[in-house]
């Protein structure tokens, strides 16, 4: 993960680009994000991360086990910690991190907890057809039908589709671009939707599929093949044979 931000999904609206056109987006507050501790390979911990905090807390309002741990290393209580592995930007703990970490254009990867749907069957949860609603069926318009084996194995299957809780799970969206960073604000403007709710905790990090030099080599790739399509348009036609 090299690089990442803890932050708190607001909600969505749209914005207009330098051509006119509406995109929708999410809303993210990405900072302050305090560092709280730094982990190194050559360290008791054995490995390199970075502990980032997510908007400050009162002492009282948090437990003594969390309080000695924000006083040993000098960093003011946080709601919300998380810790990056292998982060690619050098800090140092109380320093403070934010939107301004990724620029626009940039691609992440949002991390959440989706909306939870409490228990739900399995036309919803699973897009089921359901039973007929004719001829003589009565009562399995919703159901799944039959789950069983007959004499062998004579169990369920595991991971048979079945009514049950749905939703409250980590879910991953990758390559999402950036429209906007607002500095000011500590503000990302995020094309798409990211999993969770309004208020819900998210954790943004640079894409791993579409990091900066892979859109880098694209994006000039497609400058070039622009440059060479004209030429190709006013190349002189061969003659046609008689």
């Amino acid at each position: 993960m090299p690089l990442g931000l803890l932050g708190k999904k607001l909600g969505h609206t749209r914005v207009y680009d330098a051509n006119g056109v509406a995109i929708s987006v999410t809303v993210v507050l990405a900072g302050p994000n305090r560092v709280i501790q730094v982990k190194t390979q050559a360290g008791k911990d054995g490995y390199n991360a970075v502990q980032l905090g997510l908007i400050d807390q009162k002492e009282q309002r948090v437990t003594k086990p969390l309080l000695g741990h924000f006083k040993k290393f000098g960093a003011t209580p946080v709601k919300k910690i998380k810790e990056f592995r292998n982060f690619s930007k050098e800090v140092k703990p109380g320093e403070v991190v934010g939107a301004t970490l990724f620029e626009v254009g940039d691609f992440v990867d949002a991390i959440g907890v989706t909306k939870g749907r409490g228990f739900e069957g399995v036309m919803k949860r699973w897009n089921f057809r359901g039973g007929d609603a004719t001829h003589g069926a009565k009562g399995w318009k919703r159901r799944s039908g039959a789950i069983g084996c007959r004499l062998f194995p004579g169990t369920v299957n595991r991971g048979m589709k079945m009514p049950g809780h749905m939703g409250q799970d980590r879910r991953t969206t990758q390559n999402l671009e950036i429209i906007q960073v607002r500095e000011g604000d500590n503000l990302l403007l995020i094309k798409g939707s990211i999993p969770g709710s309004e208020g819900d905790y998210v954790i943004i990090r640079e894409s791993k599929k579409m990091n900066r030099e892979v859109v880098a080599k694209k994006r000039e790739m497609a400058a070039a093949k622009a440059k060479a399509a004209p030429a190709k348009k006013g190349a002189a036609k061969p003659a046609a044979k008689k």
